[in-house]
């Protein structure tokens, strides 16, 4: 162990001034075979650093390696397990605890001795050790080995000296006078010991004859001690005098205290006071204002608004403990009291009144809008009511139960006022629709309202609610008689065919496009105008989106949580209320729409792509709004009626009946597809809802075709003949279904012929499909998909219905595909 400590010190500790003064030969505790050594070690230099080394070999083991080093002063415990038997293990607990197996007993007690004598000696912060033999802790470690390496290195780096440079000089002068000093030191070391004793000598005789100064001395002592019982006296003396100065100083002092104490008290008390008088007292024209101001004056208005929010700020200081117990402060707070109740009772009776006056206001009637359908704008109502916006904010801070029975009060009014002038509106917008105006525009304007006879046969098409009741009586009088040259109300494709483009009448659709456009338009403004409106006077407006709070979201997530909540209960409120006062402008529209649609059912093409807009429109300013909301449920309804027009125009397709006695000639409703089309490009154009149109046009053509053939009507009457319980193989024996009637059929298609008709279909679709979607391709492939369907079906049946007749069709499914390839690849 002596030769590893050596090496330790020279290969590792020296080049780092360090010196080794224990150490110890341990393992982890549950791996024996990975030695390694702990050290103790003091820095060479002050101050001393006391340190726990890990030294290990290295993988090759020719060499010593510093593994890991420990701070004693970060040493908390020395666990030596047991303090009685012989026990290799112990832990030391830095900031984790290492647990240790030494070599031997012995090497361990040595390690821990040190380290029990460096904490002694240089720590402040005791180690505590636990298990440890107290003998081990008081006595020093037995001589040999370990007691070298536990103390004595220590203590001879404690003791020795290091010569200056005079003391240097001059052993090597004595060495150079005595030139053996080296080689023979017992007779250096005698020559040393005569000089010192000759030195000594001289010392003594030099004292000797120095006997007469001292007594010299001694006597100036003597004289100087008594001086100092003088001056000891003297102090006594002033000590004694400064006494009853003190005692005064000490009463000043302790007045001085007393009269400081009362100065900090009456500054606290003043800061009191001129806190209670600066936050606590309203000027006597807020007290007026509150109490008798003029709220119908802007002046007065501005004069209540900023009493009213001195008041509340008043009502809302902050009170420092102890105020609430003043009488004075109970008073104030007492009459900020009544002048709030006193102010609340009075703004409140001053709004409702407004509100009653403008719920029941006539002065907006049906004969001032009659000629340009637009609704009364109730903006000077909005701007008045305004400049109570911050009274009613105020009101909501404070009196919330008027601030909601207030909302109640303008929600019921403005329902009956807006009820009114929109169920006018609607009506004059139905009575345009029906086209009745022509003849009696200029009359109604002068006709009292309830002796007016087209208001009268318009409310004939509602009931109560709006909606139109089952009875189309007055309706059809309304659009058949209004013109001469009007068509009937349902539309179809049919009728398109047998008509020319001057008979649709198309100024008629045009006129009901700008009547449903202009209902439309004067709609989305008055509820975009209340709804802001209403979101500022009732101010609910004041929270922005809690998205854009990112940095609330960061800081405070709760804050962040109650301002998202706020936002949405906002608008929630907003939509309730708006709700309430336009209740029935969705039951007015759909109303509107039915009358449209019973009208001309292909009103309902104009109707998606005007609504759709708005809708889209609505939606880009607020997606949650009452008008998005409302316009959102309508176009449901038109979508339907669409729906329900294509699905018609099909159903009167299906249900054609076609002369036996035609041989030739263009189905009309093939002519009327073509109408359609037109119109419905003309409508649709740069729509949102274009996709709506191509899914109806694939429908519409697959109809077309579907309907458009003899020959599938041949093949029907088969398939109904086997539905009716004829078996597949006798229906060849009936007489309108026989070989020779089947093979009269079949002539009449030709692949020539049928390659025509495909040439001239595509050329029709190719006219009014749009190419920007590459629809014509996708319809084109549908197309032929749908022929080779029929044509299998076909070929079925005349397999199973006449077998071994031998009739075949004209053309074959390939020739077929190769019809729609090349008319496909040639235009």
């Amino acid at each position: 162990m002596t030769a590893i400590k050596h090496a330790l010190q020279r290969d590792i500790f020296t080049p780092n001034d360090e010196r080794l003064l224990s150490i110890v030969n341990v393992c982890k505790a549950g791996k024996k075979k990975k030695n390694c050594f702990l050290c103790a070690t003091v820095t060479t230099e002050r101050p001393v650093q006391v340190k726990v080394v890990k030294v290990k070999k290295s993988d090759k083991g020719d060499f010593y390696k510093r593994q890991m080093a420990w701070e004693l002063r970060d040493l908390a415990e020395v666990d030596a397990k047991d303090a009685n038997k012989e026990n290799p293990e112990f832990d030391l607990h830095f900031e984790k605890v290492y647990r240790w197996v030494a070599s031997s007993t012995a090497e361990k007690n040595s390690f821990i001795s040190c380290i029990w004598k460096l904490n002694q000696r240089y720590l402040r912060k005791k180690v505590e050790f636990v298990n440890v033999s107290p003998q081990l802790l008081e006595e020093s470690v037995p001589s040999g080995e370990s007691q070298s390496v536990a103390g004595g290195d220590e203590d001879a780096l404690d003791d020795y000296q290091e010569l200056n440079t005079r003391e240097e000089q001059d052993i090597e002068n004595m060495m150079q006078v005595c030139e053996y000093a080296i080689s023979n030191a017992e007779a250096f070391a005698e020559k040393l010991s005569r000089e010192l004793q000759v030195l000594d000598g001289a010392n003594i005789q030099s004292i000797m004859a120095s006997e007469k100064q001292v007594n010299i001395l001694m006597q100036l002592l003597d004289e100087a001690l008594a001086e100092v019982d003088t001056i000891e006296g003297k102090l006594l003396g002033y000590e004694e005098m400064l006494q009853s100065v003190k005692e005064q100083m000490d009463q000043i002092s302790q007045s001085n205290h007393l009269i400081q104490i009362s100065n900090t008290n009456n500054s606290k008390l003043l800061d009191e006071i001129q806190f209670l008088v600066n936050y606590l007292d309203l000027s006597k024209g807020h007290i007026r204002a509150l109490q008798e101001g003029d709220l119908s004056s802007p002046k007065g208005i501005e004069a209540c608004t900023n009493a009213a929010e001195a008041l509340l700020q008043c009502m809302n200081v902050a009170l420092r403990p102890g105020h609430d117990k003043l009488s004075a402060v109970k008073q104030q707070q007492q009459l900020f009291t009544e002048l709030r109740d006193v102010f609340a009772r009075r703004l409140t009776n001053h709004l409702n009144n407004v509100f009653v006056h403008q719920g029941h206001d006539q002065s907006s009637t049906l004969a001032q809008h009659v000629a340009e359908l637009t609704l009364p704008k109730h903006s000077p109502l909005h701007r008045d009511l305004l400049r109570y916006a911050k009274l009613m904010e105020w009101l909501k801070s404070t009196q919330r139960e008027k601030y909601e029975g207030l909302s109640r009060t303008y929600v019921d009014y403005m329902t009956r006022l807006y009820e009114r002038e929109i169920k006018d509106f609607f009506e004059i917008a139905k009575i345009k629709m029906a086209g009745t105006t022509k003849e009696g525009k200029g009359k109604f304007a002068t006709l009292p309202r309830k002796e007016s006879a087209l208001k009268q046969e318009t409310e004939s098409l509602h009931g109560s609610s709006g909606k139109l009741t089952g009875s189309t009586s007055s309706l059809n009088k309304l659009s058949v008689n209004s013109s001469n040259s009007r068509r009937s109300q349902s539309s179809s494709l049919l009728d398109m065919g047998n008509m020319s483009a001057s008979d649709l009448d198309v100024a008629d659709r045009t006129k009901f496009d700008k009547i449903f456009e202009q209902v439309l338009s004067e709609l989305e403004p008055l509820c975009l105008a209340e709804q802001d409106f209403v979101s500022k006077f009732f101010k609910l407006q004041h929270l922005s989106d809690p998205h854009t709070h990112t940095h609330l979201f960061l800081s405070d997530l709760s804050l962040s949580l109650s301002l998202a909540f706020l936002y949405l209960y906002s608008k929630d409120v907003v939509r309730q209320m708006m709700n309430k006062i336009f209740h029935s402008i969705e039951t007015e529209l759909n109303s509107l729409i039915a009358l449209g649609d019973k009208i001309d059912s292909f009103n309902s093409l104009y109707m998606l792509v005007k609504m759709s807009h708005h809708v889209w429109t609505a939606e880009t300013v607020d997606p949650a709004s009452f008008l998005s909301t409302t316009l959102g449920n309508v176009l449901v309804t038109v979508k339907r009626n669409f729906d329900k027009c294509i699905v018609s125009q099909i159903r009167q397709m299906e249900e054609v009946k076609i002369s036996k006695k035609s041989k030739v000639g263009i189905l009309p409703f093939v002519t009327g597809f073509e109408e359609f089309a037109e119109l419905a490009e003309t409508i649709f154009r740069n729509a949102e809802r274009r996709g709506d149109l191509d899914k109806a046009y694939a429908k519409l053509i697959q109809a077309v075709f579907q309907n458009g053939e003899t020959l599938p009507h041949f093949f029907e009457g088969v398939e109904a003949r086997v539905a009716q319980g004829v078996r597949e193989e006798e229906v060849s024996y009936q007489l309108a279904f026989s070989k020779q009637e089947l093979r009269k059929v079949i002539r009449e298609y030709p692949g020539k012929e049928v390659k025509k008709g495909l040439d001239n279909l595509y050329k029709k679709v190719d006219k009014h499909l749009c190419e920007e979607e590459s629809l014509l391709q996708v319809v084109w492939h549908s197309m032929q998909d749908e022929f080779i369907r029929q044509y299998k079906h076909f070929e079925g049946l005349i397999n199973r219905c006449y077998p071994g007749s031998g009739i075949t069709m004209d053309f074959t499914i390939q020739d077929m595909l190769e019809y729609f390839s090349s008319i496909a690849q040639s235009h």
